[in-house]
Formats: C-alpha cells, sequence, structure tokens
C-alpha cells in the first residue's frame, strides 16, 4: 500500500500545488509547496534498504535540506544558500558510489560547456540590472550543482543521473526567469522538475548501493 499510495499522494499534492493552490495567502501556498517535499523525504526514507550505509543518510540530508530551500527561497540568498547544503550532501554521497567508465566520464563535458554557457548569461542580466552582488553566490551555486550531476551521472544509477539532470534544468528555468528574460509557463516548469528531481533522487535510495562500486581512483586500476 505505501509501495504505491505513497508516490500516488506526491503526484496528487504536487499538482494541487502547482495547479490549484492560489498565491494567497502566501503562508498557505508555501504549507503546500512544503508538502510534496516531506512526503518525498518520507518515501526516501522508506527505499533505504535495510542493511544502511553512510550513503543513503548522506543522501537523505540532502533532500532535507533542498526542502529548507524551498521554504527560505523567499529571501533568495538563504534559500540558496540551504539549496548549495543540499547539493553538497547529494554530492558527497553520490562520490562514494562512483563506478568509472568513460562514457560517463566524459559527461564533464557538456555539462562544463552549458554551466559556462548559463554562467555568461546570468552575469551579464545580473551587471545589466544592477545586481552585481550576486554574481559570486550564483557562481558557486552553478559549479556545485555541475559537480552534482557530473558525480550523480558517474554512479552509473538512472534514478539519480535523472533526478540530478532535471534538478539542473529545473534551476535553469528559475535562474534564467529571474534574472535573464521570461519563460512561459515557468512556474510549472519549474515545480515539475524539481519535484520530479527530488523524487527520483529519494527513489534512487533503493538501488545506489546495490553495486559493488567505488571511488574513481580504486576503479580506474580496473579499466
Amino acid at each position: 500500500m505505501i509501495k504505491y499510495g505513497l508516490p500516488a499522494l506526491i503526484v496528487v499534492m504536487s499538482i494541487l500545488y502547482i495547479f490549484i493552490i492560489p498565491g494567497e495567502p502566501q503562508a498557505a501556498k508555501l504549507l503546500f509547496k512544503l508538502i510534496p517535499m516531506w512526503l518525498i523525504i518520507a518515501y526516501g526514507c522508506l527505499q533505504m534498504p535495510s542493511n544502511r550505509k553512510s550513503c543513503h543518510w548522506v543522501i537523505w540530508i540532502g533532500l532535507f535540506f533542498c526542502m529548507l530551500g524551498d521554504g527560505l527561497l523567499v529571501w533568495f540568498v538563504v534559500g540558496l544558500s540551504a539549496f548549495l547544503i543540499g547539493h553538497l550532501f547529494y554530492l558527497i554521497g553520490f562520490i562514494g558510489r562512483w563506478r568509472y567508465s568513460k562514457m560517463r566520464f566524459s559527461a564533464i563535458v557538456p555539462i562544463l560547456l552549458y554551466a559556462a554557457f548559463m554562467s555568461w548569461q546570468l552575469i551579464q542580466a545580473l551587471i545589466r540590472d544592477g545586481d552585481a552582488s550576486l554574481i559570486a553566490p550564483i557562481l558557486v551555486y552553478i559549479i556545485i550543482i555541475s559537480l552534482m550531476t557530473w558525480s550523480a551521472i558517474m554512479t552509473g544509477n538512472k534514478l539519480a543521473a535523472a533526478g540530478s539532470i532535471l534538478f539542473a534544468a529545473s534551476d535553469s528555468i528559475l535562474s534564467w526567469n529571474m534574472f535573464v528574460s521570461e519563460v512561459a509557463f515557468a512556474e510549472p516548469l519549474i515545480m515539475i522538475t524539481y519535484y520530479a528531481a527530488q523524487f527520483f533522487i529519494a527513489s534512487s535510495l533503493r538501488t545506489i548501493a546495490h553495486d559493488k562500486s567505488s571511488i574513481i581512483i580504486n576503479s580506474v586500476h580496473r579499466v
């Protein structure tokens, strides 16, 4: 029942927040924004195997900090900092489960190119709008989420990789809409990709430690 009921409830509450709950009062809107993340955090805990490893708890803590980022994003830098901490936990958890392959390793090239493109566009927009003080924190965030995405791909876990890519997509839409130019249907696109990203990362907790993986240093010796 919980296996299928909780994901269904996550979908229902996500749809309710994105498409039905009005923007006012803000407190109610924020509450319904956080409910899907509370459910995803609970779901992530249930996905952990009985022989839980440190990587499970580290990634799960990342879910918690990203939930805090949701609630604190009304203060942009504070919310960004909470998300940054969440991504650092994801990064640490994923690094410990790396399975080296040349194809996965080469993913760093398109990730770096995309990060450079987004960084340039955002820097230009921030300078244009007189928000140069945000350049440093946003660049740090781009670096960390890029490394997190690459580290998720390096695990070879499809759920973790899909979740990290969707997270990057959600943040790209949000930042482009906020600083560069208006994006059509930005709010639903941001939240659909965001909730999906977190759900996939939470789902990866069931399988991410199943493979006998090791960090890249040990893996290189076997290639």
